[in-house]
């Protein structure tokens, strides 16, 4: 283990913490609100240990999987503590489990909340729970690469341990500059956002708290009644869009930036996401007609908006989905399940892992039809190698047994099995919303210390997919080689 280059990695990581905290700290100065102080406590003392810690450059700058695996870990963890300092100073969330449980939920773009008043905060903290949606949808270490000088040849090792999906290459010979690439179209999809959210006559704090949770595909709201209080069909079709736009492979918008249409065409990620996205729509509009006046294009409307939430994990609500027929309800754990497409902000197993493991499935039936026959798994018109679904047999065994180990958890506490299932699982996708107490008119207040604990274990192993949390906790990571 390299610790000097994990001490320098760190140093920048909380001097980036602190800088990223400026957005609520202006927020607060433009509002005078009391958020101002709470902010500056944390931010000063992060940003004094950031330049200490990296005062001075390690002479050995390598990073290999392991570094970057407990880099990224250790960077969550901490930007966690530290981000939910300001909730826990100011008063508004005054326990410390409860304002990481917020905290690590705007990170992980989870959007599980147990605020049941968001609107008596100051603004600035609004804009801070917000804004942790935008700076963990992309990832905070692929922003540092994208900013801070790098002098190391294999920080693509802390891109891939911090991308979500089955894997991550990339688009141009330079890991900093793929970096930059990405975040530029993270930016320019949020500022649109935001500029189409105004058209409809959204405030714009609200426009930009708003852009940033979708691009995030987060799901944290600034109103009490989430995106169902605006009452606007215009920002829920603005909002639907962009929650769309934000689950697809961020590599497809840079190849139609180099006008590689043909590539995006060929992709069969975004086309099974987009069939599963309109046939669960159509399903579900039907079956929840009746709660509506049997009028099609209000369930179309409300149905049309929650699967794009749950399908891009993003969790906003315009309509309690809890009250829907059962049919409508098991759809809806399924999108949990599978979630957005690798690459992209949201969360779930991804379209391409299912994909692998679904292909991979088949190929195996095919094996013990006819022994003698060589069957091979592709994907993208590519031939998927052994290693890559052994891998991903891997995690899912390990998702499987961490969501059923979770559940058995939460079954501890006093709700039913459907409200721990749905917590584990909605934690564990990250998804916001759950069944019963905690749909997206509920909260997760009423958990019990512990509970909050195991879902906050379950939305970073969620976020990092798995691997890099149980990793950077392993005796034998921190053993020489």
């Amino acid at each position: 283990m390299n610790y000097q280059m994990l001490r320098y990695v760190m140093g920048q990581i909380f001097k980036l913490t602190a800088a990223l905290m400026g957005v609520p700290l202006m927020t607060a100065l433009y509002y005078r609100d009391d958020g101002a102080v709470p902010i500056l406590v944390v931010l000063l003392p992060l940003l004094f240990a950031g330049y200490v810690m990296t005062a001075r450059k390690p002479v050995n700058q390598t990073i290999y999987a392991r570094e970057g695996f407990v880099i990224v870990a250790f960077a969550w963890i901490l930007m966690s503590v530290f981000g939910a300092l300001p909730f826990v100073i100011s008063g508004d969330i005054p326990n410390f489990i409860d304002a990481l449980f917020e905290t690590v939920s705007g990170f992980t773009t989870t959007g599980s909340t147990l605020l049941p008043d968001v609107e008596s905060m100051p603004m600035s903290l609004i804009m801070w729970r917000s804004f942790t949606h935008w700076i963990g949808g992309m990832g905070v270490l692929v922003f540092a690469l994208a900013l801070l000088p790098s002098g190391s040849a294999q920080s693509m090792y802390i891109m891939r341990a911090e991308v979500p999906g089955p894997s991550v290459g990339k688009l141009v010979a330079k890991t900093q500059l793929t970096a930059r690439i990405l975040y530029g179209i993270y930016i320019f999809f949020t500022v649109l956002e935001a500029v189409l959210l105004r058209l409809t006559g959204m405030r714009w704090f609200d426009c930009i708290a708003n852009a940033f949770a979708t691009a995030g595909t987060g799901g944290f709201s600034v109103l009490n009644s989430g995106i169902g209080g605006y009452g606007n069909v215009w920002v829920e079709i603005v909002i639907t869009v962009f929650m769309l736009i934000f689950s697809i492979n961020f590599n497809l918008f840079y190849m139609l930036l180099i006008r590689q249409f043909s590539e995006v065409l060929r992709n069969v990620e975004i086309k099974v996401f987009f069939g599963i996205y309109l046939t669960t729509t159509l399903l579900i509009t039907p079956n929840i007609m009746p709660l509506y006046g049997g009028s099609f294009w209000r369930a179309l409307r409300y149905a049309g908006f929650t699967t794009a939430s749950l399908c891009s994990s993003t969790g906003f609500g315009t309509a309690d989905f809890t009250l829907w027929p059962a049919f409508s309800q098991t759809i809806l754990i399924l999108l949990m399940f599978c979630g957005a497409c690798a690459g992209s902000t949201g969360g779930g197993l991804k379209v391409a892992r299912v994909m692998i493991l679904v292909k991979s499935g088949v190929s195996e039936i095919r094996r013990q039809l006819n022994p003698r026959l060589i069957s091979t798994v592709k994907l993208e018109g590519q031939v998927v190698e052994n290693e890559q679904i052994r891998t991903q047999g891997a995690f899912f065994i390990l998702y499987m047994v961490i969501l059923l180990v979770s559940t058995l958890l939460l079954s501890m506490d006093r709700y039913s099995f459907d409200v721990s299932f749905s917590a584990a699982l909605t934690a564990l996708n990250n998804m916001g919303p759950g069944l019963g107490a905690i749909g997206p008119y509920g909260n997760f207040a009423d958990f019990t210390p512990f509970s909050k604990l195991v879902i906050i274990f379950d939305m970073l192993v969620g976020r990092l997919e798995i691997f890099p949390i149980l990793i950077a906790f392993m005796p034998r990571t921190w053993k020489k080689a």
